[in-house]
């Protein structure tokens, strides 16, 4: 009789068990003047200050061209290679979090600074809790199945233990 009260309040606290996850990501953006420069920031728009930043050139993107820290803003300003046209890739990491961003740079021979601007953040830690209620809704009916299977399974020892008569 008690399992029959409890596992509905169990499944009806578990509707009630939404709160915001403590993980998060990186938003990394970037402005292209005659340098380059990026803000990284968290999802929740805390700067990511002096986390560590590794620039990779468009002729080697295996070796570091250039290595450094963000600022107190989590910005960080570098002046690329006038020679390499190309996608510019700068990882930010910082004790778990961090993205990659991949800057297209051009230069035409007058010296003038082209670029189209394609923000490729790739998240590398943290997450996002926008789930859309198709996905809630699978979520609960999925721990709900659950909690019923174990039940059920429990139910049927107790039942062979006490076979019913038959009259």
């Amino acid at each position: 009789m008690k399992w029959q009260l409890i596992i509905p309040l169990i499944f009806l606290y578990s509707l009630n068990l939404q709160t915001n996850a403590i993980a998060h990501g990186v938003k990394i953006e970037h402005q292209i003047t005659s340098a380059i420069k990026i803000n990284a920031a968290y999802d929740t728009g805390t700067p990511l200050t002096n986390a560590s930043v590794t620039v990779y050139a468009p002729n080697n993107p295996t070796q570091p061209w250039l290595k450094g820290k963000t600022d107190n803003q989590g910005s960080f300003i570098f002046s690329p290679d006038s020679s390499q046209s190309g996608s510019w890739e700068i990882k930010v990491r910082k004790t778990g979090h961090g993205g990659l961003v991949s800057i297209p740079f051009q230069v035409d021979e007058s010296k003038n600074y082209a670029h189209n601007i394609t923000n490729t953040n790739n998240y590398l830690a943290g997450t996002s809790n926008n789930y859309n209620p198709l996905q809630k809704g699978l979520m609960i009916g999925c721990v709900f199945w659950g909690f019923m299977g174990t039940a059920l399974f429990f139910w049927r020892f107790r039942t062979s233990e006490h076979p019913q008569e038959d009259h």
